[in-house]
């Protein structure tokens, strides 16, 4: 009930925090203060070493976020104030939707108010509010210049906002800064877009340009985890291309510039797609641009930017076969250059091309241990569809030759069954995973692939054959499990055998552990009816290990 009403519940704040935090957050239920909801927020207090101010964000039903400027949580994390917070929230999930109705209403309350007064009466609440919040002022003087076209003024608080060296306290701008710089960046987006607006365009397009220069080569410097700087630094470059929608600027000039924006190395923050100003650079732009990006390639072959830039604009024009050559001179050895081309050709109706390219891309990853997984499923789908089913086991068991590996041999097993044929090609897949395990360290082989795959098949009388000596503790705690009814004694070795070297670690996560195995070393004594002898060995562990309290008390909460 309470989750419906909030859209959040304890185990969405758990997963958020990690247990260690969650539980700490409970301690501090009484210390949150001046709880207020709001319409899709939440803000409150929490005193801790200091008094930490917490917000959380709730998405609409879907989940909550949250932010503290804690020291821990100015790290990014969901600290124990949030979860605090989303507690007391929890527990008055009754009243939040009441909350936020009247949240809505005191938004709605003041919108009529404001929409009542005089002009004069608006004039002096926004002096009011100038006179005491600099920031409020600053955006309102920055407007003002640029309606009265004080190009200077704007030119001069466009810099200075987007300045990052007042928030470096240390030469570099910390997570909790960034949001701050963030709205200083928006702030000269709104500046940029109101030159715009008022009839100072090609101004403005200058203006960004330098503005997003400046903001690419600060951008290394920032701690942009949230990635609020990248949102302002998107608007600023969208504040450009309106700008260049209205001033139209030389096509042949805003040509190069795009094409430094997008191969230039010291740009990480403005994420500019050419494309986006096509009808801007009309045919001359375009073909300016296509000859730039094609001189950066010919000076670069493999470079990343340089191929971004002539892939763009080559699938803009439409031209399947230019893009399939543009492809085609870098073939990477995975096989995803085949495969991306196989999928153009196929976009294009040509599926027959497509096909054969995808089967190249086979051929040229043959002796590859890691081929690109989605370019098998390509051709195997293809297969499939043409009712061609051998194929399909062929390139399945070429894969696992290659790469044995379980994910293959999983993959060969549904092929081969839907072939009719899988006890064959089960005996020449463990033939050579049983080779593969003879070869490794004179046959110690750990975390052989080949008790993976009998594990996997359920072939647990094989899998304790072929075990000793191979299988790792995964494995072996794996093959215990499946057995604990079966063989019931040799579960009980395993987990006997496990649990020794737990005794020397300390640490909820190794108590855990240990707790863990010994219930199913006591499901097994249980399967035995030698109970009695797990009472002993139970009873002896507790004395040997009764100085660990806090291992007592979690064997203690499983009954043990």
């Amino acid at each position: 009930m309470a989750r419906k009403a909030v859209g959040f519940g304890e185990n969405d704040l758990r997963a958020l925090a990690g247990t260690r935090s969650f539980e700490r957050g409970l301690r501090y239920l009484d210390a949150v203060s001046g709880l207020e909801v709001g319409d899709g927020s939440v803000t409150a207090g929490v005193h801790g070493t200091d008094v930490y101010e917490v917000e959380l964000n709730l998405d609409g039903g879907t989940g909550v976020s949250g932010r503290c400027d804690c020291p821990y949580g100015q790290e990014g994390n969901f600290c124990k104030h949030c979860v605090a917070v989303g507690l007391t929230v929890l527990r008055q999930a009754e009243a939040v939707p009441r909350q936020r109705a009247a949240a809505r209403a005191r938004a709605s309350a003041l919108e009529t108010w404001l929409g009542a007064l005089s002009r004069d009466d608006l004039l002096t609440l926004v002096r009011e509010q100038i006179a005491e919040d600099r920031e409020l002022r600053r955006r309102l003087e920055l407007r003002a210049a640029a309606a009265r076209s004080d190009l200077g003024t704007v030119r001069e608080r466009v810099l200075a906002l987007i300045d990052p060296r007042p928030f470096a306290r240390y030469g570099y701008v910390e997570y909790a800064d960034a949001p701050g710089y963030a709205r200083q960046v928006e702030e000269a987006a709104d500046a940029l877009r109101a030159l715009t607006t008022g009839g100072h365009a090609a101004h403005a397009v200058g203006l960004a340009e330098k503005a997003i220069r400046v903001l690419g080569e600060a951008y290394g410097e920032i701690d942009d985890s949230d990635g609020v700087v990248g949102q302002a630094v998107a608007a600023v470059t969208e504040a450009h291309r309106e700008a260049c929608g209205v001033a139209r600027p030389d096509p042949e000039r805003l040509a190069k510039w795009l094409a430094d924006q997008v191969l230039g190395d010291w740009n990480d923050a403005a994420d500019l797609d050419p494309l986006d100003y096509a009808e801007v650079l009309g045919p001359s732009g375009l073909a300016r641009l296509r000859h730039l990006a094609g001189e950066a390639r010919r000076g670069s072959p493999r470079g990343w930017a340089e191929q971004y830039l002539m892939e763009r604009l080559v699938k803009a024009e439409g031209d399947v076969d230019a893009l399939v050559a543009l492809y085609a001179q870098e073939l990477v050895p995975s096989g995803a250059t085949h495969l991306r081309i196989a999928e153009e050709l196929e976009s294009a109706g040509r599926a027959d091309e497509a096909l054969a390219w995808a089967e190249r891309g086979l051929r040229d990853t043959a002796s590859e241990a890691h081929a690109d997984g989605r370019l098998v499923d390509y051709v195997c789908t293809r297969y499939t569809r043409a009712d061609r089913p051998a194929e399909v086991v062929r390139v399945r068991r070429d894969r696992f030759r290659a790469e044995r590996s379980l994910a293959a041999y999983q993959q060969l097993r549904a092929a081969a069954r839907a072939a009719d044929c899988w006890e064959t090609e089960r005996g020449a897949a463990l033939a050579a995973l049983r080779e593969d395990a003879r070869r490794e360290h004179g046959g110690w082989y750990r975390g052989s692939v080949l008790i993976d795959a009998l594990l996997d098949d359920g072939d647990l009388d094989a899998a304790w054959r072929e075990a000793v000596g191979r299988a790792d503790d995964r494995q072996w705690r794996h093959l215990a499990d499946l057995s604990r009814e079966t063989r019931p004694a040799d579960a009980l070795t395993v987990y006997l055998r496990l649990i020794e070297p737990l005794k020397e670690p300390t640490g909820d996560h190794v108590y855990e552990r240990m707790a863990q195995l010994l219930l199913d070393a006591r499901t097994c004594h249980r399967v035995l009816g030698t109970e009695v002898e797990f009472t002993a060995y139970l009873a002896a562990l507790r004395v040997d290990l009764k100085r660990r309290r806090k291992l007592m008390t979690i064997l203690d909460r499983h009954g043990l």
